[in-house]
Order: structure tokens, then sequence, then C-alpha cells
């Protein structure tokens, strides 16, 4: 497994690095072992920057991300915390990512359809005063666009992959009917499932 331990706002000493790098190959090696690449980055937070912020981000498979956080006062409590997340869902997820893995190789390219993905910001709220009005209304700016790929699978394997990315939503072509859908984490903390009646 290719392995990235970076800090920013943080020096990342040996000790730390090597904590690290056992904890994820420990990880990978009881609940998967197919990870392809980790990344995992410190930070400061805080007003005083006394809390230590931790990403965890490894790639088990085609397209599946495990993505964690964790804050705390200590940067080896924070990885710890962090890198258990990862390994709960994993171990909830175990079954399905091995026979995920098995399946994918047999998944031909022309199963996947290309689309556009779009990240909208809203523009930072300028009062325009013209005749005693104040003018708030702004259009959303395209501040990314990426290719990406909707795959085909069923509703279950895209609630896992959303659960794993720590995403709130993800679409995907639902297997059964070759329908685009999108599952989504609602805010009362139930999944949603949008399947349109044509398309």
């Amino acid at each position: 497994m290719e392995m990235t331990v970076q800090g920013k706002q943080i020096d990342v000493g040996d000790a730390l690095r090597e904590h690290v790098t056992g904890k994820l190959e420990d990880i990978d090696q009881k609940y998967f072992n197919h990870a392809t690449t980790a990344t995992v980055t410190f930070s400061r937070e805080g007003h005083s920057n006394n809390l230590f912020k931790v990403h965890i981000s490894f790639n088990v498979g085609k397209n599946i991300d495990v993505v964690t956080e964790a804050t705390e006062y200590d940067p080896y409590v924070a990885f710890d915390s962090a890198s258990e997340k990862a390994a709960k869902r994993l171990r909830r997820y175990k079954r399905r990512l091995r026979d995920h893995h098995a399946r994918v190789e047999k998944t031909p390219e022309a199963e996947l359809v290309k689309a556009r993905a779009y990240t909208l910001a809203q523009e930072a709220q300028e009062a325009v005063e013209q005749d005693n009005e104040v003018d708030l209304h702004t259009d959303p700016t395209i501040i990314a666009e990426i290719q990406t790929h909707i795959e085909k699978m069923s509703v279950s394997e895209a609630v896992m992959r959303m659960e794993l990315a720590d995403q709130n939503a993800i679409m995907f072509r639902n297997a059964s009917n070759e329908k685009i859908n999108m599952v989504y984490l609602r805010k009362d903390g139930n999944i949603g499932w949008i399947e349109p009646d044509d398309q």
C-alpha cells in the first residue's frame, strides 16, 4: 500500500509516522488487504491551535474510498479515533467489499456512464444599492468541474460506498432497472433514496 503522511502547520515526526503506518497496515490486512493508497493529513485547529485534526482517506477498491476525520488535543489520540472509525466502517462492510472486489474484475468498462460533476459555491453577498434598494441575490459560481463515472450498482452498495467515503449523497445507475438513482443522508439520520418515475 502506498502511504502518504503529511502535516499542515505541524511537523509529523518519525514516531508519529511509524504509528500511523503500522496502524493503517494492520487495518488493511485485517479487513480488506487490497488498499492501494492511503493519505493521512494532520493539521492544527481551534483558536489557539491547540487541537489536532486528522483526515484519513484510503482507497480499498475501484472507486471505493474510506474517509474519516477526528479532532483531539493530542495527534496520536486524534489519529487513533479516526482510524477506529475507518476500522468500524470496514468491519461493517467486510464481506460486501470482498465480494465487490471479485465482481469488479469481471465488470466491463461499458457498465460506467460518463458524467460531469460540478461543485457550486455562492459568491460573497455584496449589497448593491441602487435607488435605495439592496439587491442581495447572487448566482452560484461554478468553482470546480471534473469528469466522473456513474457506476452501475445496487442500492445497498451505493449506501455502503456513501457511508465508507463519509459523503452526504451518491449518484449511481441502479443495477435492477438501469435508471439513474441517488441515495443521500437525511437530516434525521436516515438514508433517502431517489428514483425517477421515467427516464
